[in-house]
């Protein structure tokens, strides 16, 4: 191993030190692996986002959209709904 990449994996060992969260999870690895959930109760850390379309518009847009591609790639399999629509 060259001195160069060595300096390379002691600089990313750095940069995973460099932030208390990262800290707080190898320090909570030690014992072994866990789950994300886990570890964010364990460490006090946990977040929930919420994602949403900005404009419900989009729902209806992205549905024709959908229903092109499969029209026009006819090989696709597409289940039918109770309207005969994909």
């Amino acid at each position: 191993m060259t001195v160069s990449s060595r300096a390379g994996v002691l600089a990313r060992f750095g940069h995973a030190l460099s932030d208390p969260t990262r800290c707080g999870l190898l320090l909570a690895l030690r014992d072994g692996p866990a789950f994300p959930a886990d570890l964010a109760d364990a460490l006090g850390q946990g977040r929930r986002t919420r994602y949403e379309l900005a404009d419900q518009r989009l729902a209806h847009a992205l549905s024709d959209l959908v229903e092109l591609a499969l029209a026009i790639d006819a090989t696709t399999a597409c289940p039918v709904d109770s309207s005969g629509a994909c």
